[in-house]
Parts: C-alpha cells; structure tokens; sequence
C-alpha cells in the first residue's frame, strides 16, 4: 500500500489533476489521508476543500465529476497526479475546462484563452 507523507505538508498534499487523453492541467487542489482514501476507493476524484474544510467530490454540485484513469505520485510521497476523464467538459468551477484558462504575457493583466463553458450563476444557486 502506497504510504503518502501527509506530515511534511500539514495534513494536505497537492493532487494536480490533469486529462487523462491530452495531458492538459485542469486544476490543483489538495487532498487529507480521507480524501485521497475516498478517491482511491471510488475511482472518483476526491479533494479536500480548504475553504469548507471538508471533503468534496469533485463535481458534486455541477456534474462535472472526475473519473480517475490513473493515479501517480512523486518522488518525496507528497504530491499526487491523478490522470482523470473530465465528465461534462469544465473543471474550473468558474466554468471553464481548466482552471488555467488565463494566460500571462510580460506581467500584464491575465488574458482569457478559453470559451466558458457553463454559466457558474447558473449551476451554484
């Protein structure tokens, strides 16, 4: 059983979770030993939310939910890299793909280089 060093970094690791098929990022979140237990035995990405202080699977309110394909982690035991297939198309809760859907040209203001996706004032009522 893989033993993942939650000391070093509080109780939270990093869990990058990225398409499964084109290997973009979708987001960074955080995962407790209950998270990533819950992820490991589901199959369906499990964080923990560091502004509820709770678990929260991924895609609960939206739908958008993350099917886990495969699962690595780093060198140290305290990151994890979950390879997932992205139900419904967005991962961003802001509703686009990926959470990384600015990009940053010679520090000026962030520019959108997605489409939204969905309407995040019409999925969280």
């Amino acid at each position: 059983m893989v033993e993942l060093d939650f000391n070093k970094t509080g109780g939270l690791i990093p869990a990058i979770a990225q398409d499964h098929e084109t290997g973009e990022v979708l987001m960074l979140a955080y995962m407790n030993e209950a998270a990533w237990n819950k992820t490991l035995e589901s199959g369906m990405a499990t964080y923990f939310s560091r502004s509820r202080q709770s678990l929260w699977k991924k895609g609960e309110t939206s739908g958008h939910v993350q099917v886990v394909k495969e699962i690595r982690i780093d060198c140290d035991n305290d990151t994890v890299l979950l390879k997932v297939e992205q139900k419904g198309g967005a991962a961003c809760h802001l509703g686009y793909k990926s959470c990384f859907f600015r990009r940053v040209v010679k520090g000026d203001d962030p520019v959108i280089m997605e489409q939204q996706i969905f309407d995040p004032k019409k999925v969280y009522k």
